[in-house]
């Protein structure tokens, strides 16, 4: 073999691997990125369960509070026929 063919046969495998560490270094770009995505992914998630967590907490005690609510007024309604029903019999009795 001679010196010109070692020296293509050596700039072919130099350019071979000029391309193979080109690929990879745009591959490993390529994963840095996708592991940013992923992590910013995570982070967004978290996020998003606390705020359920939250809105989960706050729609128990608004429902409760609602119930409370509702049962007083079942309470007044119920009140407000027996005063009702007192004063037409007080009133039946005047007549």
């Amino acid at each position: 073999m001679s010196d010109t063919e070692v020296q293509d046969q050596l700039a072919q495998a130099s350019a071979r691997f000029d391309r193979a560490m080109a690929r990879l270094d745009q591959s490993l770009r390529e994963l840095n990125a996708r592991v940013q995505r992923q992590q910013r992914i995570e982070v967004d998630t978290q996020r998003l369960v606390h705020e359920r967590a939250r809105l989960a907490t706050e729609l128990d005690k608004t429902a409760a509070r609602a119930k409370r609510l509702d049962d007083s007024a079942h309470e007044v309604s119920r009140r407000l026929v027996e005063a009702m029903e007192t004063v037409r019999a007080v009133l039946s009795k005047a007549e």
